[in-house]
């Protein structure tokens, strides 16, 4: 069976930076990105707590141990985006393991 299910989530992450001018994706720590198996250049969800807004778009590691959420292209005039998830199609399986998750605070 083939089903759509949360993959991984970085949960109240607050944005650290915007580069209007770089090619569109959202930079996410390496260290970060890994610890909830995301991958570079993954399609990824991105939702904004404070109005509900969402946007697909991919990820791109950022140097680790920094804390790095950084908005890219026209996404940098978005604001203060606090959730990240990804989802994906899969092929589950009964005994597969749950998604993985990380909720951080402030950064």
């Amino acid at each position: 069976m083939e089903l759509t299910l949360l993959k991984s989530k970085i949960h109240r992450a607050t944005v650290t930076g915007a580069s209007v001018d770089y090619e569109g994706s959202l930079t996410i720590s390496s260290d970060l990105a890994e610890l909830v198996g995301l991958l570079e250049y993954e399609k990824i969800l991105v939702g904004n707590l404070n109005n509900g807004e969402r946007f697909e778009t991919y990820a791109i590691f950022g140097e680790p141990q920094r804390g790095i959420i950084e908005l890219n292209g026209a996404t940098a005039h978005l604001g203060k985006l606090v959730l990240d998830e990804k989802n994906g199609i899969v092929r589950y399986e009964e005994g597969d393991s749950m998604p993985s998750f990380k909720v951080v605070s402030g950064k």
